[in-house]
């Protein structure tokens, strides 16, 4: 018996979007063509293919001479690598309670990184020195996992952004204590955008010793990198990659995307164009009586708080998700291909929603 012949097709319409991630965004059409330049042929495997070497100079160009980039398929590989590769098998990392990595990898840092998380309050999801001297003590106490790294988001959970003098007296603060600096940067572009610097300038020109540089949330189909900024800081990243399972054979279509984001100004564009979108959704909200926006709006997310019931019926015709739903949280996301059109649908929607 002959299986039923199917065709490719579309399953949804691609007109329809939401606020509830960044990752809902499909691919830009400049790395979809990036892609496509790619393919074809044969390429050497594992990395040492042409499309990443020559990701490497796009990388130096943006983060210095001896920045290193190390593809791999996602955040959280690219986070649980990173910390690996600044930690001893005894080594702990400080974060905020709010941190991705505490709260949004399902354990992978510890479980599969095998090193401990030590978290801090931080209200605005910025950590401070001060923040920091809460869990930076005990490095000679064999009880007490040691306090080995300082990990921070750029952007942070909240979608917060610290500025370039922020980030350098963290850098000043951790390595006064002997301890390195890790960015999960997977929404560094905007806050790079938001601050109009380059990214150096809030990383390795601020002391920063190694990135988790985001690529999906702002316009990739997949792949992140861990870019390696203080060669000092670590040893062995090729090896703790695969040890990962984040070492892609056909690493081409990885490291091609990032080129086609980062060559020029592709990353940029898409940042700023979904900051923008979150700017006009939070003046839009701000308008409605009875919503309050919880944090400041310097990303392309907007915390919002409003009556359970307004944000059920709201559900049912835009995606979004509850951030705290007993308080009655909300975290709206806008992405590289929100349009002045969604968001302004989306505000007359809780207008509505909220009159009744």
């Amino acid at each position: 018996m002959n299986p039923p012949k199917t065709d490719a097709r579309r399953h949804h319409d691609p007109e329809v979007r939401g606020f509830a991630s960044d990752n809902y965004a499909g691919a830009h059409p400049e790395v979809l063509a990036a892609l496509a330049l790619a393919n074809g042929g044969h390429q050497v495997a594992y990395g040492e293919d042409a499309y990443t070497d020559n990701l490497q100079q796009v990388i130096r160009s943006h983060f210095g001479p001896t920045a290193e980039a190390f593809p791999v398929f996602n955040g959280t590989g690219a986070n649980v690598v990173a910390l690996q590769a600044v930690t001893d098998r005894w080594g702990a990392v400080i974060c905020a309670e709010s941190a991705h990595i505490n709260v949004d990898e399902c354990g992978a840092p510890e479980r599969v990184g095998g090193l401990k998380l030590l978290t801090v309050p931080a209200p605005d999801g910025k950590l401070t020195p001060e923040l920091i001297d809460r869990q930076a003590y005990g490095w000679d106490d064999e009880h007490r996992a040691m306090p080995q790294v300082v990990s921070i988001a750029q952007a942070t959970e909240l979608g917060t952004v610290y500025t370039p003098d922020e980030i350098r007296a963290l850098c000043e603060h951790a390595h006064a204590h002997g301890m390195k600096v890790h960015l999960d940067g997977s929404r560094l572009a905007n806050a790079a955008a938001t601050l109009n610097v380059p990214m150096r300038t809030l990383t390795n020109a601020a002391g920063v010793d190694i990135l988790s540089l985001g690529g999906t949330k702002n316009g990739a189909l997949f792949g992140e990198a861990v870019v390696v900024l203080n060669q000092d800081a670590v040893s062995h990243m090729k090896h703790l990659r695969k040890l990962s399972m984040q070492l892609a054979s056909k690493m081409r279509f990885v490291s091609v995307q990032l080129e086609a984001l980062l060559a020029r100004d592709l990353w940029l564009r898409n940042a700023g164009h979904a900051n923008e979108m979150a700017q006009r959704l939070a003046e839009g909200v701000r308008a409605v009586h009875g919503v309050e926006i919880l944090h400041p709006v310097q990303a392309n997310a907007v915390f919002a708080r409003l009556p359970h019931d307004v944000s059920e019926r709201l559900q049912k015709r835009f995606r979004f998700y509850f951030w705290d739903e007993a308080a009655g949280d909300v975290r709206w996301m806008c992405a590289f291909d929100t349009t002045e059109e969604d968001v302004d649908t989306f505000v007359a929607a809780l207008k509505e929603e909220m009159a009744r």
